[in-house]
């Protein structure tokens, strides 16, 4: 199993175990909030204006699944990845937001915008992070 994640891990590379991780998570949280959604909705109340829970939770699955698609594509054609993992956190930070300021309808709303913000802007970090080239470390990796 060692050598088979070993693989994987140069087949990818550093974006692209990002790319499987971060879009593992994103699919996971849509998913969560098919199954079971999140009880207090003050934060996206103005995102609900917008799309019922279960086709924002879709949105959440699709960039995931983008993002792990995209793990497996070679540098300067992975961006969609990227861009998906932005794309579905942009919304939920900006409603937080908005609904700690400037309509004070959730107090603790700043630290949810946040998170959603970190996480959201974790990806934009790496896109522009080169891959190194996997062929110039001539190190025998022990297989054992």
């Amino acid at each position: 199993m060692r050598r088979g994640l070993w693989r994987l891990a140069h087949h990818v590379g550093r974006r692209g175990a990002i790319l499987l991780l971060l879009g593992g998570l994103v699919s996971l949280y849509g998913v969560g909030q098919l199954e079971q959604p999140l009880p207090d909705q003050t934060g996206i109340r103005l995102l609900l204006m917008l799309m019922d829970l279960d086709c924002w939770s879709w949105t959440w699955i699709a960039a995931g699944a983008l993002a792990i698609v995209c793990a497996f594509l070679p540098q300067g054609r992975d961006w969609p990845g990227f861009t998906g993992l932005c794309l579905a956190t942009a919304p939920w930070a900006l409603s937080f937001f908005v609904s700690w300021w400037p309509l004070e309808e959730n107090p603790r709303g700043w630290v949810s915008a946040a998170i959603f913000a970190a996480f959201g802007a974790v990806p934009l970090v790496i896109a522009g992070w080169d891959e190194p080239d996997r062929r110039a470390h001539p190190r025998e990796h022990d297989e054992t």
